[in-house]
């Protein structure tokens, strides 16, 4: 009697690899480097191949420290890149070690957006970013260790930079104002830039114009609770002419989502900080990790 013939192969083995990794692209990276990859050797050769993280995303609320090694995690991912990282996005965790670590092993970074990565100093991002002189994008979103001179590093060691956006805060205090010596490093250190936001600056009109003056590219300006900026007479009319978007000091941060100076209209979400969308479109889609995947 012959025995019962073998199973045919599940139909995901047949799909091409192209469509394969697409599919896997929109898992999290939780899932990614835990059982997908286990599925069929299909799917672990797809999930080792480079170009599934050219971009990664990876959050952490705080208490998945305890039931993750989320650095170990982001180490791996780095690694499986294999030097194709284009686009990396940190929030609530990391420090300067790792930032150090995912720069020497990704040189043509071209984005890369902190949040409250509150480890990670000033010194640190600027030591870091001497290895990605390709970065087009930065995003620091409620930073409290950033200084005027490391802007100024960052600068000069990031020269094709395109857009940055700069907030500072911490758990305790969410919003925390920017020096105007910021304003004086970026006018100094940026001149490539098309898009630019700092919230809660100090910055005057002489500092406002001097950026404007070094900056002659820039088309989307965010100068919102920028209260000692006054967009009355000659200034005004210049950004009015100049600006494909212009966020006015008094203008509302509830609803407002920073937007790419190439995106119109512009995108709104309920974080009034969001970095804008990358416009690295060939990149593909992020691996997401967020807390919320522990639970699904």
């Amino acid at each position: 009697m012959e025995g019962n013939p073998q199973p045919p192969p599940p139909p995901w083995v047949a799909l091409e690899t192209n469509l394969t990794e697409n599919i896997l692209k929109r898992l999290d990276l939780v899932d990614i480097l835990g059982n997908v990859q286990r599925v069929c050797t299909t799917w672990h050769r797809v999930c080792r191949d480079p170009a599934m993280w050219r971009a990664i995303v990876i959050r952490n609320d705080g208490y998945l420290r305890h039931l993750l090694d989320i650095d170990k995690l982001c180490r791996v991912a780095v690694n499986r890149s294999d030097g194709q990282l284009r686009d990396i996005t940190l929030e609530h965790f990391g420090d300067d070690k790792l930032l150090l670590f995912i720069c020497e092993r990704s040189t043509h970074l071209k984005r890369l957006h902190l949040t409250f990565c509150s480890d990670i100093t000033s010194s640190g991002l600027a030591t870091a970013l001497k290895n990605t002189p390709e970065v087009e994008e930065l995003h620091l979103n409620m930073m409290t260790h950033v200084y005027a001179d490391d802007i100024d590093a960052i600068g000069n060691s990031c020269p094709m930079l395109k857009s940055f956006t700069f907030t500072r805060g911490s758990r305790d205090c969410p919003f925390e104002s920017l020096p105007s010596e910021l304003a004086l490093a970026i006018a100094g250190s940026m001149p490539n830039l098309r898009h630019l936001g700092l919230f809660g600056s100090t910055m005057d009109n002489l500092d406002l114009k001097e950026i404007l003056d070094k900056c002659p590219r820039l088309k989307w300006l965010d100068l919102r609770n920028c209260l000692k900026v006054d967009l009355g007479g000659d200034l005004g009319q210049r950004l009015s002419q100049q600006m494909t978007n212009l966020r006015r000091p008094t203008d509302s941060v509830c609803v407002w989502r920073y937007s790419s100076p190439f995106d119109d209209p512009p995108l709104r979400s309920n974080n009034p900080f969001d970095p804008p969308p990358s416009d690295l479109s060939s990149i593909g889609e992020n691996c997401t990790f967020s807390p919320d995947t522990l639970t699904k």
